[in-house]
């Protein structure tokens, strides 16, 4: 008789684990979404991107003393295009400009070649008249491409996001801007506290530019990055400088 009910007790718990074991895999079976299935008809196929953050060059020589903060303003128009099997991966593409002011400290550039026609000229300005403030502006038409992931395509605002990507820009405007002329002891010149002098000419620099970028963030805001692939002076012309920057995206994927 004990035999007996150890047997049934055995083929209950048997019975019991197998049908447990079924009821989680016709869970599983349910909880898996068609990704394919799902509705994306309140979402935006193109949007705007806009960056800001700092900027700053790698693999420059220790003689060109940049200064402060270093800045740059993104602003792109971009379509997006999910894949239908999977939309939670897509590929973005479009069009806008870039921009970057880098900054320097006690420095003039010979952007127009009137010293050097043929190399641009860093000069240190410590022993003679400079400016209190100096930067060299750059300003770029360019094509962003990323491939996204996003891990609610349906809710952006509630959503993870990724995104790898390059950006091909072609070089609009090259210029140096100094502000309040100053004497080799730091003293403004006499009536020259207002001015402002310019200088502008792309001849040092490449036409192109390929960089590298990565982004990732919540909602529509996130962090990025950028890497220029290639130098931004053309070669033989100067240091192979290549620039890189940092900063906040708004975007709604």
């Amino acid at each position: 008789m004990t035999k007996l009910i150890l047997v049934a007790a055995l083929a209950a718990f048997s019975l019991n684990t197998t049908t447990a074991q079924d009821s989680l895999k016709v869970a599983a079976k349910k909880t898996k979404r068609d990704w394919s299935k799902i509705d994306l008809s309140g979402r935006s196929g193109d949007h705007f991107v806009i960056q800001f953050g700092a900027d700053n060059w790698a693999v420059k020589p220790d003689s060109i003393r940049t200064k402060g903060f270093s800045r740059h303003f993104n602003v792109y128009l971009m379509l997006d295009k999910p894949f239908k099997t999977d939309p939670r991966f897509s590929v973005g593409i479009g069009v806008g400009i870039g921009s970057s002011n880098i900054f320097f400290e006690k420095t003039t550039i010979d952007i127009t070649g009137k010293a050097s026609p043929n190399r641009l000229l860093f000069r240190n300005a410590d022993s003679t008249n400079r400016y209190k403030k100096y930067k060299l502006a750059t300003a770029y038409a360019e094509i962003p491409v990323e491939f996204r992931y996003t891990s609610n395509p349906e809710n952006g605002n509630k959503s993870w996001k990724l995104a790898l990507g390059v950006k091909v820009g072609t070089l609009l405007d090259a210029h140096t801007k100094g502000k309040e002329p100053q004497d080799k002891d730091g003293n403004t010149l006499s009536g020259q506290g207002k001015v402002v002098e310019k200088e502008k000419s792309k001849r040092f620099f490449n036409s192109t530019r390929l960089a590298t970028t990565l982004r990732i963030g919540y909602g529509h805001f996130s962090l990025y990055g950028a890497y220029q692939i290639n130098s931004l002076i053309k070669d033989g012309f100067g240091p192979q400088i290549k620039p890189w920057s940092f900063g906040i995206c708004l975007s709604g994927l």
